[in-house]
This record gives structure tokens, C-alpha cells and sequence, in this order.
């Protein structure tokens, strides 16, 4: 897809019950763009077809998907139900915008990497575009996996591989909200995409008409224990965690989980201009100071935190 077509009508898949979705569609109405959230069910095609005929998107936002409840483990033991909905019907909503020409922005994982000989923890190598995923531990990630390669070959669609988004409020997707309630966490350097910079990125990527595959997150990595440590400084000074190792936590896990780094090279270059994007560790800080005015807003701070994040020494 050429023609950069202006972004006037935006459909949401994803918008009405899902976390990023429903940051999306927020987002558009405060630029003022008329947005509406999706009502059909992505893997029914007739159903995403009607929908699509009838809004007439210039548009398209797919954040539509299934993560598992409470968590990616879920998806072990539902696999025909995952690759049902990460695959066809993803697959759905991409080709029937590509019939339509309309422009879909995927917002899909870069859970699809794990640390190798070719990309050292530590190294500073991350995966990049064109790289072929390599990790399969979780059936979550193999359906990914395999849903981005087929995907990449739709010509109006924008891939844009989050992880471990990270948001200014304890939502109970976000990653700190994730790590914060463990007992342990592993302590593993890690891209990951801060919503807060990186979803203003992606609307302002949609509207220039960039296509392919993009790694999404902010610059550099950040560790579980960096995370935590700022969680401690700006949230909760009583705070504590302890480690464990990635043996370890395997024997708690029904699947693997991905740890990497990924190059955001392409990314910083094609970025339009005037969105800035920080490295992860700006970023991730800037996060806490506001996720610590929210919180104080809503009465959690300075004393009346929920008790799933107090600790007791």
C-alpha cells in the first residue's frame, strides 16, 4: 500500500474490553478522530467483513487477542482456542482490510525471541525485523510466531512487536503490576515498551502508512531488579523481592517465557517527526513519577495501597 490515505475514521478490534485498545480509542477521541470500538468477533470473517463494510474505516487498529487468564499459561491448555483467535483471526482482520485497502496496524509481541548465541545477554546484539522468531517455550509465543510470518506478507499491514508493556497505573496487565505481586522474580535485562511514548508512536506511525514489521519498544534494556528498584523509590520505600533463577522458575511455569533485546534501529530512523521516544531507562523512570501522582489521585498513596502489593517482612 502507497497512497497514504488521511486518517478520518478509525476502527478498534480490541476497543471495547481490551487494555491497549481501549488506550487507543481514548487516544483518538482526544485528537478529536472519529473512533469507534469493534463489535465483532475477529475470528468470525463474515462478521469482521460486515463490520468493515459498513464503518468504512480509513483505519484500523488490531489489539485484539488472546493472553490467558491470569497469564500465558492459560493458553497450554487452550490451544485450539489461541491459534482460533492470535492466528485466524488476526489473519481475518488484516485480509479483509487488505481487500479493502485499508490501512491495519497490528500491535503484535516481540515474545518471540529468547537470548542465543548470536545475540548474547549482555551484548547489546537485539533481534531485528527481519529475524526469524526462535523461541517456542509457550504456545502463546509459538502462535505469535507463526502469525507474524504469514502476516508479513500483507502489504497494508504495520507489525509492531511490544513487550512487557509497562503503563503509569497498576492496571493488572501492566508488567509492573505482573512482577510486583510475585515473590520472586527472575532478573533477566529485557526490551520493553513503555505505552505512555510508545502508543502515541503507533498512531503517528499509522497515519504516515508505514508497513512491515517494527520492534516497539523504547531503546536499550532495563532489568526485572531496575524495575523494582524504581517501583521501591517512587511507589513503596517498604517494598522488597527477592530473586530466583530461570531453572527455578521453570518448575513454577507450565511454559517458558521469553527473554531479549531487541534493536529498535528502524524504528528511531523511520519515526515521524515530532514524536520522541526515550531510551528505557528515561522512560521506565519517567513512568513511576507518574504513575506515583496517579496513584496519589486515586488515594492509594501515601498509605492505602491494595494488600496484594504490601509486604510484610
Amino acid at each position: 500500500m502507497t497512497e497514504v490515505v488521511p486518517m478520518t475514521r478509525v476502527l478498534v478490534y480490541g476497543g471495547k474490553t481490551g487494555w491497549i485498545g481501549g488506550m487507543m480509542v481514548e487516544m483518538c477521541k482526544k485528537e478529536g478522530i472519529d473512533v469507534i470500538p469493534a463489535e465483532a468477533r475477529i475470528e468470525n470473517r463474515e462478521a469482521v467483513e460486515n463490520e468493515l463494510d459498513k464503518i468504512k474505516p480509513s483505519h484500523v487498529l488490531m489489539s485484539a487477542g488472546i493472553t490467558g487468564r491470569p497469564n500465558i499459561d492459560w493458553c497450554e491448555d487452550h490451544k485450539p482456542e489461541t491459534v482460533r483467535t492470535n492466528v485466524i483471526g488476526t489473519l481475518n482482520v488484516a485480509d479483509c482490510c487488505m481487500t479493502r485497502n485499508i490501512h491495519c496496524t497490528v500491535y503484535a509481541t516481540g515474545c518471540i525471541f529468547k537470548y542465543d548465541d548470536a545475540h548474547p545477554l549482555g551484548s547489546g546484539i537485539g533481534f531485528k525485523e527481519e529475524d526469524a522468531p526462535n523461541f517456542s517455550e509457550s504456545w502463546y509465543s509459538e502462535t505469535k510466531g507463526y502469525m507474524e510470518q504469514m502476516l508479513k506478507v500483507y502489504p497494508n499491514c504495520l507489525i509492531l512487536r511490544v513487550r512487557m508493556p509497562i503503563s503509569d497505573d497498576l492496571f493488572h496487565r501492566n508488567f509492573v503490576t505482573k512482577i510486583a505481586k510475585y515473590e520472586r522474580v527472575v532478573n533477566i535485562p529485557n526490551s520493553m515498551t513503555v505505552l505512555t511514548e510508545m502508543l502515541p508512536a503507533s498512531l503517528a506511525m499509522a497515519k504516515a502508512h508505514l508497513t512491515g514489521v517494527y520492534n516497539f519498544t523504547n531503546p536499550g534494556v532495563i532489568s526485572h531488579n531496575e524495575v523494582l528498584d524504581l517501583y521501591t523509590k517512587y511507589i513503596d520505600s517498604t517494598y522488597f523481592y527477592n530473586n530466583f533463577t530461570v531453572d527455578e522458575q521453570a518448575k513454577i511455569l507450565k511454559a517458558g517465557r521469553s527473554n531479549n533485546e531487541l534493536d529498535t534501529t528502524k524504528l528511531m530512523r523511520d519515526m515521524p517527526e515530532g514524536v520522541k521516544i526515550n531510551d528505557i531507562k528515561t522512560a521506565v523512570e519517567l513512568c513511576f513519577q507518574r504513575m506515583k501522582v496517579n496513584l496519589e489521585k486515586i488515594g492509594w498513596l501515601p498509605d492505602n495501597m491494595p494488600k496484594e502489593f504490601v509486604r510484610s517482612k
